[in-house]
């Protein structure tokens, strides 16, 4: 594959990916995209349910399996190392709009919020969710989670950067704040459809999986860099921890008394 065509071939996957994260915002709002959560033809409750599941496992096992290093390794016999991370996020939008396609609604209400005010509320923190997510991939680096600067690199003949070990803003207070921007977005709903808690309890299930099998490999990577920050900063939703507020309150009684208090 030639350097131009590689570079051609980076920035349709990557104008695909960021329109199925643009679809995925529409499809869980319910926002201006012509097929949502809720909407479609009416199916069976059985077989929506099982092909709601069997949906979101396909994307789960795309998403997690060419994610892996083991297939990256294999992957790159295939296709050049360049575009690998392309072909990730194109198969990525595949398997999102498959999902977004054959959706089956299931429109049992579980919650609904009466209150005009309350409901735009809920939606605007749906937005917020999907807010965080963007910013934090360009908090890490949005173009090489996107594949861009693998191409962009390819074609001047650069080598890419060694991977180094950062946490910045968000990534102080979570260790994946962009998950926690998905879960939000997901569970932050004005009126919430069975459909939609289904929906949301996969993909919340498949983010805990995902967190898993991704630390394992970030551990693999960074070695004690990454396990003293796995046991100081929570995974998805701040909180200190019981340790660090004895070690709080221990300093504030030293500072205490050192100042004579």
């Amino acid at each position: 594959m030639s350097r131009i065509i590689a570079l051609i071939y980076g920035i349709a996957s990557y104008a695909i990916g960021v329109a199925s994260i643009l679809y995925a915002i529409g499809f869980t709002t319910g926002l201006i995209v012509p097929k949502t959560i809720d909407t479609g033809d009416a199916t069976p409750l059985g077989v929506a349910v099982a092909v709601d599941i069997l949906l979101v496992t396909l994307f789960a096992v795309q998403h997690s399996i060419m994610a892996r290093q083991g297939f990256k390794a294999w992957w790159t016999r295939i296709v050049p190392p360049a575009v690998e991370r392309s072909t990730y996020v194109l198969f990525s939008s595949i398997a999102l709009a498959v999902l977004f396609w054959l959706w089956r609604p299931i429109g049992v209400v579980v919650w609904s919020i009466e209150d005009r005010s309350l409901a735009l509320a809920a939606t605007a923190v749906a937005l917020l969710g999907w807010v965080l997510v963007l910013a934090s991939t360009f908090l890490i680096n949005h173009f090489e989670l996107f594949g861009l600067q693998q191409v962009a690199s390819n074609l001047v003949g650069a080598p890419m950067p060694s991977a180094k070990f950062r946490t910045p803003l968000l990534y102080k207070v979570v260790r994946h704040p962009l998950y926690l921007g998905l879960v939000v977005a997901f569970w932050s709903a004005p009126t919430m459809t069975v459909g939609h808690l289904l929906f949301a309890a996969l993909n919340t299930a498949y983010i805990f999986l995902g967190v898993a099998l991704e630390e394992r490999d970030l551990i693999a990577l960074f070695g004690d860099d990454y396990r003293r920050y796995k046991e100081r900063v929570p995974m998805l939703f701040p909180y200190r921890r019981s340790g660090e507020r004895v070690k709080t309150a221990m300093s504030g009684r030293q500072d205490s008394a050192a100042h004579g208090d």
